[in-house]
């Protein structure tokens, strides 16, 4: 797997390829990364990558030609490499505010490609030709703004990176991950270690019990628990898709009763 970034900060990326759980992975060669700055494909003495916004407003605009003229070299580098084949090339992905929400799912799927080509807009946008023109996709976090794309494209990158074969010690490390359908796409359950009790607080009494399914059915009840209390459009999702069993919906009604019962009780997942 290959991520080609256009992007006007290439050093940025040094911490998703050289730290944490990516960077082993890169220093492996489970996957590699290749940075493209548009102000390399400018001409004028300036190396200008923006200009004002045609109408008035605020800010400035990212140029068409460099950001095309990079996209166009990223490409020509990964067929040269063998990353893509010649019919079928890396998706070109905008990180923008107006995209598609990046998701374990999309993450998931990524993780079964060659990689992409992630464009890190900055200032107030990106020429709209540009976007019509070579973007395949635009991908964004969620409602918010950042300064530019840089950092959404870290996060894009290790969410997929983490899921490609051999990355993570334990294969099992990914499939119980928040959102994943060995979960029905809820939350993960809390988790614990050592000591068995820190600060007057001890580990859950089924943790300890050395029970395989006491465990399992403790983890599901909180997995459950946590997801109603915060995400509770998650469990809509799981039972419309099927993934809510009569005891799943046993312990959610028995969860809701007794929270109505105790409205001071702790929050979900904290007993």
């Amino acid at each position: 797997m290959r991520f080609d970034l256009i992007t006007l900060f290439p050093e940025m990326f040094a911490a998703v390829r050289d730290h944490g759980v990516s960077g082993r992975a890169h220093a492996r060669g489970l996957w590699s990364l290749e940075t493209w700055n548009p102000r390399d494909f400018t001409t004028d003495v300036h190396r200008t990558v923006d200009d004002r916004p045609y109408g008035g407003g605020p800010g400035m605009v990212m140029l068409a030609e460099p950001l095309a003229l990079a996209v166009e070299a990223a490409r020509a580098a990964r067929l040269r490499a063998g990353a893509d084949a010649a019919d079928a090339p890396a998706p070109v992905v905008l990180l923008s505010p107006a995209g598609r929400t990046h998701d374990q799912a999309r993450a998931r799927r990524a993780a079964q490609g060659t990689g992409a080509i992630l464009i890190c807009g900055r200032y107030e946008g990106v020429d709209q030709r540009f976007i019509d023109r070579c973007v395949d996709e635009e991908v964004s976090l969620g409602d918010f703004v950042l300064s530019g794309g840089e950092l959404g494209a870290m996060v894009l990158m290790d969410s997929v990176v983490r899921l490609l074969p051999g990355v993570l010690h334990d294969a099992e490390s990914a499939a119980q991950d928040s959102f994943n359908p060995a979960l029905s796409g809820l939350l993960d359950s809390p988790h614990y270690t050592r000591p068995e009790v820190w600060r007057g607080e001890a580990v859950p009494e089924a943790l300890l019990s050395g029970h395989h399914a006491r465990i399992a059915v403790w983890r599901r009840d909180r997995s459950l628990a946590l997801t109603a209390a915060r995400r509770p459009e998650l469990i809509e999702r799981a039972r419309a898709a099927g993934g809510l069993d009569a005891r799943d919906e046993r312990a959610l009604e028995q969860r809701a009763a007794a929270s109505a019962a105790v409205p001071s009780a702790k929050p979900a997942g904290a007993d």
